[in-house]
Formats: C-alpha cells, structure tokens, sequence
C-alpha cells in the first residue's frame, strides 16, 4: 500500500473521506421500486438499513418506537437522561435554552446524576411492548455493572459503544471488559464499536460480534479530532473493515460480522457512499436530530460533550425541517439531501444498476480530492 512521505521521519498512507469519492453508475439501471434495501442481522430483518444513534437528542423511548415502525433500528441510550431521570422533558427544554457558553457546563452537571438501574428496565420495556425489535446501548466502562439488568429487561440486540473500542484494553487500575468472554456468555447479538482499522475490526469479530461499528460515532457535534488528534477518514475506514470482514469470513469458515457505518454522514448521499464502501447498515443521528420529533427540539448533542473530565463534542443547532417519517421516507421539501434519505438510497442503487445492498457494495468508485 502506498505510503506518502509526510516528513523525513514519518510516513502515512492518504485516506479518503466520504465526500472525496463518487458512485459510478453503471451500464444498467432498474425502477427504483424493484430494489431492495432491506437489511438483517442476527434472527432480525429490518425494511431499512438505518440505525438510529444512541443519542438524547435523537433517541427517545417514542423516536425509538417510530423508527422500528418505519423499517429501522433505533438504540436507546442507557446511559443518557431517560435513565437518569423519571421525566427528563424539562432538562431537554432546559439544554434547548442554555447559552453556547454555558452549555458543555451545564451537560455535565445534568449528566453527574447517578443511572437508576430500575429505570434501565423500565425504558427497554416500554420499547419491548410494541413488540419492535429492542436495542440498547451501555459504553464499555458500565457494561460489566448494568448489563445484568439489560439482558434480563428483555433486550435484543446488544449495542457497546464508544469513541474507541478495543478488544485488548489494557488498566493498571481496574479489571477491563473481557468481551470475548462476555459474548459468549450472552444470549443475545452484541453488537461493538468504533473502529477504524482492519486490525482493530479483526480483534474485535474474532470476539463474537454480531456487528462492528465503523468510525467515532460522531459528525457534526464531535470534537475527538481536535481534542485528541485522532481522525480516521470514513470512507477509508468503512473499507479497512470491510477488508477485515470478509479475511475473518474466511478464517472462521463463515461467519459474517456486519460492518455499521457510525458518524460522520450528514446526508443521502453520505449513507450511499457508506454503504458503496462496505458497510451493511449506517448509524446515523444529525439528520434525524433534525425531526420536529426529536427530543432536542433542534438541537444535537452525544456522549462525548458531557465527558465529566475531557469534552470531546458540543451542542450544536441543526434546526428542524420536517417529520421523522419525511426525513426517512419523504416526500422531500429539500433538495440538499437531507429528507427522504431512504429513497434516495433507492434511487442510487437504481441508477447504479443494483438490486440489493450486498450487491451495491462492489459499485465501482472513483476518488476527487477535492470533494
């Protein structure tokens, strides 16, 4: 692999974000109506491959509901105010009006209130009697204390995310997660991230995942790039593991390992090109923090901008611009790609000449470097 001189002593390879390649449409087209992008992992088949962010501004009991309604997976974050709090409703308002200024202080000491474990379950089952398909997501540092509770709330699919989640993390200070171990002895799909690399996606599906999560599960709202320096270019990444998968495909004579693109897609055409890369789903949650149903009312934020020690994202205001099943679904008021994401994708793959997602991903691309 070619490596670019960046100073006499370091070398790097160029890596390409999402907006630096294209999508090549192919000899053949199709009716967009007779292309499916359904998307199934583990027992569960979904109409969409669309992951909702667990996110507090995006992922709420009831947009989590509306979502799996609508053909995709949302995931709650059980780490975030609906477990924190019996009725979180006046702390969104409260976040909605703090000051720019103010608001990284403020999210902590709204966030340094302890998890209630009885609500934990509370909140998986007001997902669960719908009858939808539950996801749920705890980080690697509370997986170990609060999954208990998780799994026997009835969740299905298991999600642990972080920034950067390794299969081999070293502390001098406490007993890290084993997840080799942890999956195993769990009933039910885990699915673990992000990754950025083919070595760290390989570790992290000869685990047992059922899924790995690409990238740093942020966009718009993250700041990991300035704060830490670390910054793996998405589409190149997406491709590292999708690598990483199909060598793993072959090493465990065959298991598949999906790959979610996390972060970083702000619209139709990024989850396009997502998928065109590699992965089998995207999780997404700046577009969607911008249905009148979100719980931020406008207003987007993760994990990361509430971090009691190092803030790594901040608030930000994306505005509103329609209904969730618009955003999802259209029909379209836009012309930026930002509703209707589910159609447009349609649409891609038809005028590539694909009929299904797997198929999508060898679409031939090309790179501009200029975006």
């Amino acid at each position: 692999m070619a490596q670019v001189e960046i100073g006499l002593g370091k070398n790097g390879r160029r890596a390409y974000e999402l907006d630096e390649i294209g999508i090549v449409p192919a000899r053949r087209t199709r009716d967009p109506e007779e292309v499916s992008i359904t998307w199934q992992i583990d027992a569960y088949r979904f109409d969409t491959p669309l992951v909702v962010s667990p996110m507090d501004s995006v992922a709420s009991p009831e947009t989590v509901v509306s979502v799996g309604r609508q053909g995709g997976l949302g995931v709650l974050d059980l780490e975030g105010l609906w477990t924190r709090y019996e009725d979180p409703a006046p702390l969104l308002q409260e976040i909605r009006e703090l000051d720019e200024e103010a608001a990284t202080a403020r999210l902590q000491e709204i966030y340094a209130a302890p998890i209630q474990e009885e609500l934990i379950g509370r909140r998986i089952e007001e997902i669960r009697s719908t009858g939808l398909v539950t996801a749920a997501r705890l980080s690697p540092q509370r997986t170990a204390q609060y999954h208990r509770a998780v799994v026997d709330a009835g969740v299905d699919i298991f999600v642990i995310r972080g920034t950067t989640v390794s299969a081999e993390h070293v502390s001098g200070r406490a007993e890290p997660l084993n997840l080799k171990q942890f999956i195993h002895d769990l009933d039910v799909p885990v699915v673990v991230g992000g990754c950025a690399t083919y070595t760290a996606a390989l570790h992290l599906m000869r685990t047992g995942a059922a899924g790995v999560l690409v990238g740093f599960g942020g966009g718009s709202g993250h700041t990991t790039r300035s704060v830490l320096g670390v910054a793996v270019p998405m589409a190149s990444s997406i491709g590292d593991v999708a690598a990483a998968r199909r060598d793993y495909l072959d090493e465990s004579g065959g298991r598949y390992v999906h790959v979610i693109a996390d972060g970083g897609m702000s619209g139709s055409g990024d989850i396009a090109k997502a998928l065109a890369c590699g992965s089998d789903a995207v999780m997404i949650g700046s577009p969607l923090a911008r249905a009148t149903e979100a719980p931020g009312g406008g207003f987007h934020w993760g994990s990361e901008a509430h971090h009691s020690e190092l803030p790594r994202g901040h608030r930000v205001e994306v505005g509103t611009i329609g209904s969730l099943e618009s955003i999802l679904h259209g029909p379209a008021s836009t012309s930026d790609g930002s509703m209707n994401l589910m159609g447009a994708l349609r649409r891609t793959m038809a005028t590539s000449g694909y009929s299904d997602l797997k198929e999508f991903q060898r679409v031939e691309v090309v790179v501009n470097p200029h975006g």
